[in-house]
């Protein structure tokens, strides 16, 4: 009986040996997230959903972004630039290779660059990389990058996602096999569902902890918060339904992370479109939201009310807000001085988020109480891409801008909000090609100004960025400097 005992209590032992292992051993994850890509090429679309799954994960550029928002070397390891601003030669990392085992070298690079600039090019961010005028071999590991005018911005716009290196074997099916020299290789969309990953074992960087990420797209808040409580996944990025965040805060088996984004949360105006060409309909827009209510009832309290296109947490950040503050009766009196006493009818186009469909409900009801009647279309995110960015076939739209210092978009009359004026696009010009920090910072005051009191766009809120993870799980970013989520340093806590 005692040797029963004995081999009974062996066998327990065993068996919680067995387990703690296994609970130390634990190296997969599954990630949440709302939006689901259109496709899997960061260099030819604007979906910022594409980035959240991909961005350093598979693809990486010559440089990257931390998750504080400093820019590091990437692929490159280093560079060095002419005393004129306009030859950068960038030595590149070696022994890096694309997960197919092709070796990623200086042709890659070239490939790459000139696909941006190429005149079919499909890169939603072009405008960003349009001051390259040759890129040059110089050997396999070196690349010289000559610029037609100095870029300041040059180093921070190649950790952009839109720029992330691809070889040309394996460009024609990226859409749907990515192929990339990240810590995690491509295994398998099931579109509508999920996209797994795996542990690159010829990374050429420090392997990361974790073998294999599944990410799981889940559109619905409903379904977000119960996905969640009943750990089904992991960690949820950019959780969508702000009024649980107290359920988790309060529940042992969670953390709360709430960081900041780069994204400006903006009601979109077509500037061309018939009444908003007119200055004085969109600040009626503009006065006629209750940016404060928005925050409230879409978002729980989490957001930074915005006066124009530029990120409070930004050090050149100003305070325009007070600008287009909450005044119905001034909206109603610009829209009678604009020729539309009586208000009008317009389209106001949603896609997924959170906040643009709990939000649209409600600036629709607020542009309602000036007459300004706004027809809600919900649309899906791949709809939004062709029918408003692409076709910019809509009135009024909500989306949250979440790329980096993206004021530049300003300048670029092509835009889907179609913006035209030559006084922004010189001054982005000009701040492009200046390196003085104190005249750089001069600038963007007076964009932030310009774009504001042209009442472009009804500048609502930054969007806050909350994820839930269960409790174990650590290295995850806090804050979004760019749309990404970085597993090479995630890990389980031991």
């Amino acid at each position: 009986m005692n040797r029963l005992n004995r081999l009974m209590t062996g066998v327990a032992t065993a068996a919680l040996v067995v387990a703690a292992t296994g609970a130390l051993a634990k190296d997969d994850i599954t990630v949440a997230l709302q939006l689901e890509p259109p496709h899997l090429d960061p260099t030819s679309a604007a979906a910022g959903a594409i980035d959240s799954v991909l961005y350093t994960n598979v693809f990486e550029g010559l440089t990257r972004f931390m998750g504080d928002g400093s820019v590091v070397p990437g692929l490159a390891a280093s560079w060095e630039i002419s005393e004129d601003g306009l030859t950068y030669t960038f030595k590149l990392r070696e022994g890096v290779t694309f997960h197919d085992g092709t070796t990623m070298d200086a042709e890659d690079v070239k490939f790459t660059l000139d696909r941006i600039n190429a005149e079919d090019s499909a890169n939603a961010q072009k405008a960003l990389y349009s001051a390259i005028s040759e890129v040059t071999v110089v050997e396999p590991q070196t690349v010289e990058v000559k610029l037609s005018e100095p870029n300041g911005n040059l180093l921070f716009n190649l950790a952009w996602g839109d720029a992330v290196i691809v070889a040309p074997e394996s460009v024609e099916t990226i859409k749907q096999t990515p192929i990339g020299t990240g810590a995690f290789k491509f295994d398998e969309w099931r579109q509508g569902d999920k996209i797994t990953l795996s542990r690159y074992d010829a990374y050429w960087g420090d392997a990361p902890a974790l073998a294999s990420a599944t990410f799981k797209f889940i559109s619905d808040p409903t379904a977000a918060f119960a996905s969640v409580m009943a750990e089904d996944v992991d960690v949820f990025a950019g959780f969508p339904a702000p009024e649980n965040i107290p359920q988790f805060e309060a529940d042992p088996r969670f953390q709360v992370l709430i960081g900041s984004t780069e994204g400006e949360t903006i009601l979109s105006i077509n500037n061309q479109r018939e009444p908003f060409d007119n200055v004085k309909v969109r600040a009626a827009v503009a006065h006629a939201i209750d940016r404060q209510a928005i925050i409230d009832g879409a978002m729980f309290g989490y957001g930074t009310p915005i006066g124009t296109h530029f990120a409070p947490h930004n050090p050149d950040y100003i305070d325009l807000t007070e600008m287009s503050e909450y005044d119905p009766e001034k909206s109603k009196a610009l829209l009678a001085e604009a020729g539309f006493p009586d208000g009008f009818e317009t389209t106001l186009h949603l896609p997924p988020p959170s906040y643009a469909r709990r939000g649209g409900e409600i600036i629709a009801a607020q542009l309602a109480q000036v007459g300004i009647k706004a027809q809600i279309t919900n649309v899906e995110w791949a709809q939004w891409l062709e029918t408003v960015f692409k076709g910019k076939d809509f009135g009024l739209s909500i989306v949250s801008h979440t790329e980096p210092m993206d004021i530049n978009i300003y300048a670029n009359p092509d835009y889907y909000f179609q913006y035209d004026n030559a006084e922004v696009q010189s001054l982005i010009a000009e701040f492009n090609q200046t390196a003085d920090p104190a005249a750089r910072s001069e600038m963007l005051a007076k964009a932030q100004q310009i774009i504001a009191e042209d009442y472009v766009n009804g500048f609502l809120f930054q969007l806050a960025f909350p994820t839930i993870a269960k409790a174990g799980v650590q290295g995850l970013w806090v804050n979004a400097p760019t749309q990404a989520t970085d597993l090479s340093g995630v890990s389980w806590a031991e």
